[in-house]
């Protein structure tokens, strides 16, 4: 039987590739994928706390992830990915790949240690 950890690792790893998947098919306009990849880590955030043996709703799923969100944006280094895409065609594309699996992968991990640390205080 897998550890919650080896659970957890899979959970995050599947909510990344569907991340890219959904990037890969929207259009190239900024946050035109949005709306999926919030459903994608709302979902991702329930299961989390479901491997912790913690029910949480919809909605306190997503408080979560906009917590955690602005966390992470806080952290993360902006990188002018329009002047490498003018001169490489495709780096923007896999610049956007990388960045939506990195945060997909930030975001789960601060779920799962927000989740470890409340499941450990009861």
């Amino acid at each position: 039987m897998a550890s919650t950890k080896q659970n957890v690792h899979d959970i995050i790893s599947a909510a990344a590739i569907a991340s890219c998947a959904i990037d890969a098919g929207s259009a190239p306009a900024p946050e035109s994928d949005s709306t999926e990849i919030v459903s994608i880590h709302t979902n991702m955030i329930m299961a989390i706390a479901s491997e912790h043996g913690i029910e949480i709703s919809n909605a306190d799923a997503a408080d979560l992830l906009q917590s955690l969100s602005e966390t992470i944006k806080g952290r993360q280094v902006h990188l002018s990915r329009q002047a490498m895409a003018g001169w490489l065609p495709g780096i923007d594309n896999a610049n956007n790949d990388s960045a939506k699996t990195a945060r997909t992968e930030a975001i789960g991990w601060a779920a799962n240690s927000h989740f470890d640390q409340t499941e450990n205080k009861d």
